[in-house]
């Protein structure tokens, strides 16, 4: 007969519950892994983390058949004594990638239409204000206004709904289980706050080290119209301690979405077992590291960024081209490039209307942008497999 348990939850009892009924619970988001627990016939109370197979973390199917190394052998271990790790390469983790995210494409799309709408409503409002000839100030352009910024701050305030529900998503379809969109909702909303201030927290940091590099980026541009060598030098300094910087931050907080919604761990713990796991895997050939893995990952996902954009405003770039090389002889030539600079920005056309060109490619961004947490999912738990064994 299955085990029989017994959950407290809000100091009252409810049970007998076998492993299938806790499992239904969990992802009700009735039974969380802080819970008290007991066996129904022990009166030893533990934590429903405890519980076997309930909050234990399965790997993907891509690592089916790992076995882990054992440091002493004895019995039936001795069978195992000389298998050796298996760690999915990226190719296989791409592959499952894509697995997972047509397994789950319509769940993937409703995650994806709940920061999408507010958004798209932002845009075409902020586009109304902004396309509307001889603008003033009434009742009707300060509701439209209101409206803008009021779906601006929703797209805000679900966006760490959207995050922890990819999460909780995709481990779900990793480990083969389904479970229902207000399952996902309903457990996703319980990590709001934790995941909220991560987020501000890591896009702050990476806004910070972003600034700088664009300050060193136009350091760099006026001395080199300026012919200063020391001003060069000293650009090129903070050039190489922002690379490093950007790489230590990157390196750190690799797996904190996972940690603080997969492992329910509290903000502090979360980054640090996402620097831990990040540096990792040193056993392992280089490609082979999470962090190398993770860097492969996030650079295929640039490539496909900067494809978009290029695709998006080709038409744009094919017309200003000829302009473009005309500023570009003119900055090369002048004496005052702060002219020509001020010149360029004139030059630049006001947004007349919504793009409906443009506006397709970021919807299609915004579509597949799931795949890139799926890649990170899988990656984490084919890194943590591997760490545990």
């Amino acid at each position: 007969m299955a085990d029989q348990w017994i959950i407290l939850v809000e100091g009252k009892e409810y049970g007998p519950a076998d492993l299938t009924t806790l499992q239904e619970w969990k992802i009700e988001g009735r039974v969380l892994p802080s819970n008290a627990a007991r066996r129904a016939d022990v009166d030893l109370w533990k934590t429903a983390a405890d519980i076997p197979g309930l909050f234990q973390i399965e790997p993907p199917p891509i690592q089916t058949g790992v076995t882990a190394p054992r440091s002493s052998v004895t019995g039936q271990d001795s069978a195992i004594k000389n298998q050796k790790v298996v760690t999915p390469t990226t190719r296989n983790i791409l592959t499952e990638t894509f697995q997972i995210y047509f397994r789950g494409f319509f769940q993937f799309l409703a995650l994806t239409l709940l920061i999408l709408v507010p958004s798209l409503c932002s845009q075409f409002s902020g586009a109304m204000i902004q396309s509307a000839p001889n603008l003033n100030v009434d009742f009707r352009t300060l509701m439209t206004a209101a409206f803008s910024v009021c779906t601006f701050i929703l797209t805000l305030v679900l966006w760490p709904v959207y995050v922890a529900g990819i999460q909780i998503l995709s481990v779900e379809l990793t480990a083969g289980r389904r479970i229902s969109l207000l399952s996902i909702l309903n457990h996703a909303v319980k990590y709001w706050p934790r995941v909220a201030g991560l987020c501000i927290f890591v896009y702050a940091i990476f806004g910070l080290i972003t600034g700088l590099g664009v300050a060193v980026v136009i350091m760099m541009l006026t001395a080199a119209v300026s012919g200063s060598l020391f001003t060069i030098i000293f650009a090129l300094g903070l050039a190489v301690f922002q690379i490093w910087l950007f790489a230590r931050f990157f390196i750190n907080v690799l797996f904190w979405q996972q940690f603080a919604v997969v492992e329910n761990a509290t903000a502090v713990d979360a980054l640090r077992a996402s620097r831990n796991l990040g540096r990792s895997g040193r056993d392992l050939p280089w490609h082979q590291r999470p962090v190398w893995r993770a860097a492969i990952i996030v650079s295929l996902w640039y490539v496909f960024l900067i494809v978009v954009e290029v695709l998006a405003n080709w038409p744009r770039l094919v017309a200003g081209w000829p302009l473009i090389q005309d500023y570009y002889s003119q900055l090369m030539s002048t004496q005052d490039p702060q002219a020509i600079l001020q010149k360029m920005v004139a030059s630049v056309p006001r947004n007349q209307g919504v793009n409906f060109f443009e506006l397709g490619w970021s919807i299609l961004l915004r579509i597949v942008q799931p795949l890139l947490g799926i890649a990170f999912v899988i990656l984490y738990l084919a890194s943590k497999g591997h760490r545990e064994s």
